[in-house]
């Protein structure tokens, strides 16, 4: 691909509802999957926000869970919700997080019923199912397209407001920051042009690091932006070694996004075979555990999968429950209501990431993040199961609602020191946040610098969590 040359300047195609991009506003969200819708409903209407998505709408993750969203039962399940994400995490969790997380869900829940989320029920009350590593039965959900169930509704009630405008094929490139303070974001736009826009908050929404990995359940799209902006200007990160592998996705031999096969179906009773039909673990174990299990049977048997079995799903009819993996399975030529389907573990959700505090806010000065692009500590070095849909929602519902309290107490002063600069010329602009602009020149050369940065801080973090871990078994000893 040729070099490709773009200018500092202002997109006059960039739209919504006939809107041109603005060079100011309220609030900037990067990103559209649920952490950044909720952000953008949680919000006041008084506020004009910018959403932007570097694909299509719908390519975000957060269309693709299948399993479900946890809830807390009732107040006799908080202990064990609590134990079992604490326990799943291996007790690396921050638990005033976690404390959040679970108090909240009752909330969430309602507030999703309310915007048409529809969730599955028996005889008129909510219907509960169970996946790996949960003691009861808590996780509500949609078929097994919840993900897309709750997303899609989010969205359209996203679509109705006035004050949001909403951009597709738009990439953050970096974002305006001087003296530890965020004051807006550079864009590329779906026309190639470099667009700074200012804000008075911008939140990071875009996922998590799946398109780095050549295995991966994501969108190839989702390759850790923000993890490298935060690199190149030392926004404090969390655990960015801490990756989950999914144990369970479609084997194929194809170079494409792999298809979960969802925890759900373990949770309902599906088994696990080796190649000569033998059951060697144990379903629903926390999913890291299971990974290592299925990859060590690989090695011992010389196999490139493992056989999944939704034949002893005995008490419901798979077709109804799993429809989509019913459908996707036919399409690669495995009936799963007559056969066995391989399996093999895939790089699945980013548990590290940008640090937040409770309320959402990162270590520089008006930026927040939500969703799988941060660390907020609830899920500890492996998440429990259905807990990342959960866990989006209530803290982009933290942050969003701690840029509201700022909003209203500072509104009536200039939002930023820096706004009168948007009227400069855009040459200067790059000059005053020292941005580079002949790095962006190589969209490609970009997006492989910043891959590999993000490959350099994993190895590094687990370097660091390697000499720790000896170091405790030194001193134990």
């Amino acid at each position: 691909m040729p070099q490709q040359k773009h200018s500092l300047c202002g997109s006059r195609n960039a739209r919504k509802k006939g809107d041109t991009m603005e060079k100011q506003y309220d609030a900037v969200i990067v990103g559209c999957g649920v952490a950044g819708c909720f952000t953008a409903l949680h919000l006041p209407q008084n506020m004009k926000i910018l959403m932007i998505t570097k694909s299509d709408l719908e390519e975000s993750d957060s269309f693709l869970a299948q399993g479900g969203i946890c809830v807390l039962r009732d107040e006799e399940d908080y202990e064990s919700f609590f134990e079992d994400t604490m326990r799943a995490g291996h007790y690396e969790n921050r638990p005033e997080s976690v404390d959040m997380m679970i108090r909240s869900s009752r909330h969430v829940i309602q507030e999703l019923i309310g915007y048409g989320v529809d969730f599955a029920r028996e005889n008129g009350e909510l219907r509960y199912t169970r996946e790996g590593a949960h003691s009861v039965n808590r996780i509500l959900y949609h078929e097994d397209i919840t993900g897309k169930e709750i997303t899609s509704k989010l969205l359209d009630q996203v679509k109705k407001l006035e004050n949001v405008t909403l951009l597709t094929h738009t990439t953050m490139l970096d974002v305006l920051c001087r003296d530890n303070r965020c004051d807006g974001v550079l864009l590329r736009t779906e026309e190639g042009e470099l667009v700074p826009v200012f804000a008075r908050y911008v939140m990071w929404a875009c996922g998590g690091i799946g398109g780095i990995y050549e295995n991966s359940t994501n969108f190839p799209h989702l390759t850790g932006d923000a993890l490298a902006i935060a690199l190149k200007h030392n926004i404090r990160l969390q655990d960015v070694s801490y990756v989950q592998i999914h144990p369970t996705t479609l084997y194929s031999t194809k170079k494409e996004r792999r298809f979960l096969i969802s925890e759900s179906v373990r949770g309902e009773g599906a088994h696990l075979y080796d190649k000569n039909g033998r059951r060697f673990a144990n379903e629903l174990m926390p999913r890291d555990l299971l990974s290592q299990a299925i990859r060590k049977q690989m090695e011992k048997d010389g196999t490139d999968f493992v056989w999944l079995s939704m034949l002893p799903i005995k008490d419901l009819d798979v077709r109804e429950r799993f429809p989509n993996i019913y459908r996707k399975c036919l399409e690669e030529g495995y009936d799963v209501t007559r056969e066995w389907i391989p399996v093999v573990p895939a790089q699945h959700y980013f548990m590290g990431g940008v640090f937040i505090d409770l309320d959402g806010r990162t270590s520089m000065e008006r930026l927040y993040a939500a969703g799988e692009t941060c660390c907020n500590g609830v899920h500890g070095a492996n998440r429990l199961a259905s807990n990342s849909l959960l866990e989006s929602l209530v803290f982009a519902e933290n942050a969003a609602l701690h840029m509201t309290r700022d909003y209203e107490k500072n509104r009536k002063r200039q939002s930023l020191e820096s706004m009168n600069e948007k009227e400069l010329p855009v040459e200067v602009i790059a000059e005053v946040y020292g941005i580079q602009m002949e790095e962006f020149e190589d969209s490609e050369a970009y997006a492989e610098h910043a891959k590999h940065m993000i490959w350099n801080e994993i190895q590094r973090d687990q370097q660091e969590k390697k000499l720790k871990q000896e170091m405790r078994k030194e001193k134990a000893s």
